[in-house]
């Protein structure tokens, strides 16, 4: 899990073949006008998913982890304080991994809670259970989803 603003991204470019195309997209898209929804950055290797949404509480939140894909989550608007935990720290699942929506959730509290401001990202690997859109108010943000093994 990495923690980082949009203006340091480029220290994380090497990590991934996909990584420096992401920064630049988040970096050249106009973010505030993309429609909530998925919007294909280079077709099932990595898209965007805007979200517009008011938060939920800690409670409500359950961490999940992906199998296929990275999840870089940049803040827009408002704070994202999102839980972190190390997968092989989860005991309790709460659901089987849905291959189709890549995606599978625990009912383990988090080991820790990130305040995500605008302008700044969480990037959260296949090994890192995660448990987003925790807030008071309203959060808008790009959640970018980078194929692991990328074609």
């Amino acid at each position: 899990m990495i923690l980082a603003k949009l203006t340091e991204a480029d220290r994380y470019a090497a990590l991934h073949p996909l990584f420096a195309r992401v920064f630049e997209f988040l970096r050249s898209t106009d973010l505030r006008a993309l429609e909530p929804g998925m919007h294909e950055i280079q077709g099932e290797q990595l898209f965007a998913i805007v979200e517009d949404c008011a938060g939920r509480t800690r409670a409500e939140a359950k961490l999940e982890c992906h199998r296929r894909y990275i999840d870089i989550q940049l803040v827009l608007e408002g704070i994202d304080e999102m839980g972190w935990k190390p997968l092989d720290e989860c005991v309790d699942a709460a659901t089987d991994y849905d291959a189709a929506r890549d995606i599978r959730f625990f009912n383990d509290a988090p080991a820790s809670w990130i305040a995500t401001p605008p302008g700044s990202f969480c990037l959260f690997f296949p090994d890192d259970a995660h448990a987003p859109l925790v807030s008071a108010g309203r959060i808008r943000k790009v959640v970018v989803k980078i194929a692991v093994r990328p074609d």
